[in-house]
């Protein structure tokens, strides 16, 4: 599912027009951002957790000429899925 299907999909779950659907859906983007960048972890109770993580810098290899390069360190993000969402996922 992209973007647009998401937001069309929002409109018609939520009751709500497309314009209305986008717009919640890049605020709900901007607090995530926000949110991660600040490195807080936003729970969204029986839904999953989102969980800034951090990497420590390593060594790898350049897939074309073998070659080591060190990447450095830097933020990922997590997703723990909650038990809601995991019975529902399983339940098929």
């Amino acid at each position: 599912m992209n973007k647009a299907q998401f937001i069309e999909a929002l409109a018609e779950k939520a009751n709500l027009s497309k314009v209305d659907a986008k717009k919640a859906l890049e605020g709900y983007m901007a607090i995530v951002t926000e949110c991660m960048t600040k490195r807080e972890e936003i729970v969204l109770v029986g839904f999953g957790t989102l969980i800034p993580r951090p990497q420590s810098s390593r060594l790898a290899r350049n897939p074309k000429t073998g070659t080591p390069v060190m990447i450095k360190p830097r933020t990922t993000v997590k997703f723990k899925p909650g038990k809601y969402l995991l019975e529902e996922m399983n339940s098929k």
